[in-house]
């Protein structure tokens, strides 16, 4: 395998997040996974050592700075570097613009964009020290498409890609990646508060695909050689246009 690598993994309680953790520590990388369920955490992290890997727990809010920072400070404090950052967590609470949900528009403001700023904002100046590292951020196909009742949504997965695109713009050192999934299995429409759209993504959501192949494309961008940027993935079901 390729070096191993020191991978922090936020939103990693379930879904996209506790897959790729699986994955990456099946190849021998070391996982941080970071996720306000500590219990499913400490699960995933049991589960891993079982298997012979390394992985550390901790409780992340991603809309919180000092949890950034205590998580990175932590990681830093034990094994000395984080070669990564899979910024993961999101939320997607759909809902037609005019039923004025804005407290959940708040809510997918505050983690899927100021949370992906929160985890640059952590390993960046780490990671400019040290003159390398890897930012792989999770967008969605709903950044390169716009649906009904996901404006919002779509908003802020496309600023997910824009920051992303501005990061690798800026940088000449480090590696930055966007992977943008279909639909995937997941606990993410759990979220859908709206009637109208949580019918209408049961119906979207009946061709998708499992976590574990988004876990695959991170590794794939991960274990490339250094001089090499896999910039973005856009990764969804074949049976499906979306």
């Amino acid at each position: 395998m390729s070096e191993k690598k020191i991978v922090l993994i936020t939103g990693a309680s379930s879904g996209i997040g506790e897959a790729t953790a699986r994955e990456l520590s099946k190849a021998g990388h070391i996982v941080v996974v970071g996720a306000r369920r500590t219990d499913r955490l400490e699960s995933l992290v049991k589960e891993i050592e079982a298997s012979g890997g390394i992985a550390r727990a901790h409780r992340l809010d991603v809309t919180s700075r000092s949890d950034f920072a205590q998580v990175v400070s932590a990681t830093l404090d034990e094994f000395g570097r984080i070669d990564v950052i899979v910024n993961n967590a999101g939320v997607m609470p759909l809902s037609p613009l005019n039923a004025l949900k804005v407290d959940e528009w708040d809510q997918m403001v505050d983690v899927n964009i100021k949370g992906v700023l929160n985890g640059i904002a952590a390993v960046l100046p780490h990671m400019e020290t040290t003159g390398s590292g890897h930012v792989i951020n999770i967008a969605s196909v709903g950044a390169h498409r716009v649906s009904p009742t996901a404006a919002v949504y779509c908003a802020t997965k496309y600023a997910v890609w824009a920051i992303s695109d501005g990061l690798r713009e800026e940088t000449d050192r480090l590696r930055v990646t966007v992977i943008s999934p279909g639909v995937v299995t997941s606990e993410l429409a759990d979220t859908i508060s709206d009637d109208t759209a949580r019918e209408a993504m049961k119906q979207f959501r009946r061709t998708a695909i499992e976590p574990d192949a988004i876990g695959r494309a991170v590794r794939y961008a991960i274990e490339q050689p250094s001089d090499v940027d896999v910039s973005e993935i856009i990764v969804r079901p074949t049976a499906s246009p979306h």
